[in-house]
């Protein structure tokens, strides 16, 4: 527990000296402009007593069966719920995140534990990982969802070894698993399963039993079953979405990692060689691991951890496999980008070295070593060198930080020990992050919205109705990104949650296809200029403006996109409305007449008779007639999940231009009551796998007890020797035996073991090929424990 706290504690102090280095790095780019004003939209929802699986009036991107929203994972629903609460967004983001990080690290702590490795070492990984290249810069810094699954992922790996190996039962494994699999994002989920694989396939290279990883694969089944009330509706509805085509293989050279980049692992300063936003080298350190990960290969006694590779296969496998997925393909269907596994690698790569570094540990004077630790530096210098070449004072200096941290850490190992190792180890983690985020340029994909929700909305309009915004991010100048210019009249992105106000537009990252084509809305809810003439054009089938169809109330029109838009004619029942202090950036265009029956769903009809369907709810009902049948428009957007019943028949919905709603009302109806309905698709199937996947958890957990009770806990022979890294045991397995000290036995006493360790296996006799077998030491002042 003490160095589980003191990982907490570690990744909260190099959170304050990322701070310090840049105060919003953990609140740019997609955290800014979709996560946080997701997180106020849907606690607002939450607080008002309603499920917001899906909020209608948010056209672009309010269907949250689908959204990186995690509805379903208890954690994302207590983010939402205390999100209105807090007025400084940047404040809570980096707060909210830090919780995060520190279950990431506690995670990968975790899994070295599970893996054999002492507590120091473990903690050395745990903090290192949440201040690794990629996962700071991109999953802390925008990426929320991967940042979450991650966190979820590493304890789900931890458990999984634990329930393998019988240390523990199978509910951990299943919540943690379940966790990572409702985040609602396909990489961790894909991650999830390629990790469950790993652990699979190494334990059973270690026991050579298929009995454990048959229950592996069992408790991980009944995870997926659980979670298929996240992912089905995704499944479901992706035909409708910009991501419809999951069979597509393609590779490019954009954000696809070359295998030669790993040797930046260790280097602060490196700029890998890649394709990206910047170019072909990246300003960022978004390959870099940890500055110890490739030295410390020098210091770990191959030998002996070759003899006893099996125990350690399965971090060696993912490892493998994540190496191979970074590098290409380009797209798998809806994971694109490969660079986004590289915490993945990381994590494999720092719990490898860690566990190896624990359990094999050789940091006695020897010179074949010094130079092994030299050339991989040298390594290291030289590809940085060769990706950035004109950093290669930058490289040098960084190459001088490693090496004197290096020497500083060996010393410590041979003198005082592996805590004292350790935690220069992990001290050095703190300035690296702050000169790496210092240094970092500022992105090109950050928002810069303001901080305060207060004042956003005293700059902003109080627009109200349903408003559509036809604007470009493109085309909003650096200088104009303020409350007193930009921010104070057009909502980019999500911007118009922070608000509270009712905006068509929306960031996502899914899409509704057909929709998005018929306005040329693109994923941050910007338009082309064609959509001012296109959101007025008349739907053919019905005779009917899509402004109308879609019920809005105004729409606002970016000055800078439409310079002349004002001077001209207003469109038929329409009038430009001045808005005093927003001049320079909007026109706003708002009806001359208000929408008939406020409130009402449908919005257009023909052939039929209807009652106001009231729009509120995501079940609505209307009373219908019609002799000769007709058809129901309704300002709804067409997702799958939409059911119709009239009377207790249930009727087909169709979609209008591939949008709006509607249904056929038959010959004969006299009035019928009307039922239009949407649910998450799959719905029903969903809540069977959940119960039984309850129900098999269950008696997993039962038979796991039960087993517990009828077996005694014995050491497991399979398990490999842990090498010391203590001085004084290394000393003494160097020292001839004619030269040790010598004491009395006593029969009546044991011999002396190692001070266990929960998630440690009990030390064995050390083995050396020169040296004789060492003698247990009797005296305490021959050795000092480990903490």
């Amino acid at each position: 527990m003490r160095w589980a706290g003191i990982v907490i504690g570690a990744v909260l102090v190099g959170y304050l000296a990322v701070l310090l280095g840049d105060s919003r790095h953990f609140y740019t780019d997609d955290t800014e402009a979709q996560y946080v004003p997701m997180w106020q939209l849907l606690g607002t929802e939450l607080r008002a007593g309603r499920f917001p699986a899906m909020v209608p009036w948010e056209w672009m991107a309010g269907n949250y069966s689908l959204e990186e929203a995690g509805l379903y994972n208890p954690a994302q629903l207590l983010v939402y719920l205390l999100a209105p609460s807090f007025d400084n967004l940047a404040l809570y983001a980096t707060a909210v995140k830090f919780v995060f990080s520190a279950i990431a690290a506690l995670g990968v702590f975790r899994i070295c534990l599970a893996y054999g490795a002492r507590a120091p070492w473990a903690a050395v990984a745990g903090v290192a990982f949440p201040f690794s290249g990629w996962f700071l810069f991109f999953d802390e810094a925008s990426w929320f969802t991967s940042q979450t699954g991650t966190a979820w992922l590493v304890h789900a790996w931890a458990s999984a070894v634990l329930y393998a190996r019988g240390r523990s039962g199978p509910i951990p494994l299943f919540v943690f698993l379940y966790l990572a699999l409702t985040i609602q994002y396909a990489f961790p989920a894909v991650e999830s399963g390629l990790m469950i694989a790993t652990v699979a396939a190494g334990e059973y290279l270690y026991q050579r039993k298929w009995a454990p990883v048959v229950r592996l694969l069992t408790a991980s089944g009944l995870a997926v079953l659980a979670s298929m009330i996240a992912n089905l509706p995704i499944l479901l509805s992706s035909q409708a979405t910009w991501r419809g085509d999951v069979s597509t293989i393609h590779n490019d050279p954009f954000l696809t990692v070359p295998w030669s980049e790993s040797l930046n692992a260790s280097l602060p300063s490196t700029v890998p060689a890649f394709t990206a936003w910047w170019g072909h080298v990246q300003p960022l350190p978004m390959v870099y691991i940890a500055w110890f990960v490739i030295p410390a290969l020098a210091f770990i006694d191959w030998k002996a951890a070759a003899r006893h590779a099996a125990s350690w296969s399965g971090i060696a496998l993912f490892a493998v496999a994540t190496l191979m997925w970074t590098a290409g393909p380009g797209a798998i269907g809806p994971l694109r980008w490969p660079a986004r596994v590289l915490p993945m690698l990381a994590i494999a790569l720092l719990v490898l070295v860690c566990v190896l570094i624990s359990r094999y540990g050789d940091f006695t004077v020897s010179r074949r070593r010094y130079a092994a630790a030299g050339a991989l530096i040298a390594l290291l210098f030289i590809r940085s060198f060769s990706a950035a070449p004109k950093l290669v004072e930058r490289h040098a200096l960084a190459v001088f930080v490693v090496v004197g941290l290096g020497a500083g850490v060996v010393w410590l190992a041979r003198t005082r020990g592996t805590a004292a190792a350790a935690a220069l180890t992990i001290a050095a983690t703190f300035p690296i992050a702050f000169v790496q985020v210092a240094t970092a340029p500022r992105t090109p994909l950050s928002y810069g919205f303001a901080e305060q929700r207060s004042d956003m909305t005293a700059a902003f309009p109080d627009f109200g109705g349903r408003t559509l915004q036809l604007a470009d991010r493109t085309m909003v100048r650096d200088e104009e990104r303020t409350l007193a210019g930009t921010y104070g009249s057009i909502a980019l992105g999500s911007y118009a949650k922070n608000l509270g106000l009712h905006y068509v537009n929306g960031y996502t990252p899914v899409g509704h296809a057909a929709f998005a084509g018929l306005l040329c809305m693109a994923w941050d809810g910007g338009t082309c200029p064609d959509a001012y003439r296109r959101v007025f054009a008349v739907e053919p089938s019905t005779d009917t403006p899509i402004v109308d169809l879609m019920r809005l109330d105004r729409i606002v029109l970016q000055r800078s996109q439409y310079p002349h838009a004002g001077t001209e004619p207003a469109p038929a029942g329409w009038k430009f409305v001045h808005y005093p202090g927003h001049e320079h950036q909007i026109w706003v265009l708002e009806r001359l007449n208000p929408l008939p029956s406020p409130g009402d769903l449908i919005a257009h009809e023909s052939g039929v008779h209807a009652t106001v369907m009231p729009e509120a709810g995501l079940t609505n009902r209307a009373t219908v007639s019609s002799g000769t049948g007709g058809r129901i428009v309704l300002s709804r957007l067409a997702w799958p999940g939409y059911t119709a019943t009239l009377g207790n028949s249930e009727i087909p919905i169709r979609a209008v231009a591939g949008t709006f709603v509607a249904v056929d009302i038959p010959p004969g109806t006299h009035n019928a009551t009307l039922t239009v309905t949407w649910r998450p698709p799959g719905l029903p199937i969903s809540l069977t796998t959940a119960l039984l996947a309850l129900i098999g958890i269950t008696l997993l957990q039962w038979w796991f007890r039960r087993t517990r009770q009828h077996i005694t806990p014995h050491p497991d022979p399979h398990e490999p020797p842990i090498i010391p890294s203590n001085p004084q045991l290394v000393t003494a397995l160097h020292t001839p035996s004619s030269t040790r000290p010598t004491t009395p036995t006593h029969p009546a006493s044991p011999p002396l073991q190692q001070p266990t360790h929960p998630a440690s296996p009990p030390l064995q006799q050390p083995t050396h090929p020169t040296s004789p077998p060492l003698q247990q030491p009797t005296q305490p002042t021959h050795r000092t424990p480990d903490p």
